[in-house]
């Protein structure tokens, strides 16, 4: 009798083990998961923020447009600072430009063509950096079913411990992503170089 209970002893108590392992190993992967991959989710302020362009022409007041709907958000990697990510869109049609008579134009196919690419997106990928408050990275920028790589300078300004200012300017070249066909191609009059600034606030999630 006494050998059957210390069998069912030893049989509790190598249950009882195995349990507690399992929990402990469960333990141990999220907290290393959580240390590993611990991020911080900003998202944009759409009343906020702005992002305006300007292109030049010659003998006329250069065009300038802003973009009204703006959308995004920044990941950061808080270990390593190496897997930091980013993604911003406007919503073309709602621009507002200082010729305003030729919003029209602007949206339509040969320029924008807002009814087949609606929206224009600012994609960093992955990015790593050390500067707190300016980094220096190269950005993809998808304009009318068009991607092109470019290099942008962010300069980040810490305003609250949850808010965040981030400032840049961008220079791409219109006739890259068919800004502009036909005619309208020709940079004589209508310069090439578009310059892009944004001005974005980030709130932490």
């Amino acid at each position: 009798m006494e050998t059957y209970i210390m069998k069912k002893r030893i049989i509790w108590q190598d249950a009882i083990l195995k349990k507690i392992k399992i929990v402990f190993f469960f333990f141990i992967f999220f907290t290393i998961s959580n240390f590993s991959f611990a991020s911080e989710r900003w998202v944009v302020d759409k009343t906020l923020s702005i992002i305006e362009f300007e292109l030049p022409v010659l003998f006329a007041k250069n065009v300038k447009g802003t973009f009204n709907s703006i959308d995004g958000y920044v990941e950061i990697d808080t270990n390593t600072k190496k897997n930091n990510k980013a993604i911003f869109s406007v919503l073309i049609e709602d621009i507002e430009i200082n010729y305003s008579k030729y919003k029209d134009l602007v949206l339509s196919d040969i320029f924008f063509d807002d009814k087949n690419f609606p929206k224009a997106v600012l994609d960093t990928k992955k990015f790593s950096y050390t500067d707190e408050d300016e980094i220096e990275i190269e950005v993809e920028l998808s304009i009318k079913g068009k991607n092109q790589m470019i290099p942008l300078t962010i300069n980040i300004i810490q305003l609250a411990e949850e808010v965040v200012q981030i400032q840049s300017e961008l220079i791409f070249s219109r006739n890259s992503f068919n800004i502009g066909t036909g005619n309208w191609r020709n940079t004589t009059i209508l310069k090439d170089n578009v310059k892009l600034n944004t001005n974005i606030f980030l709130f932490k999630e």
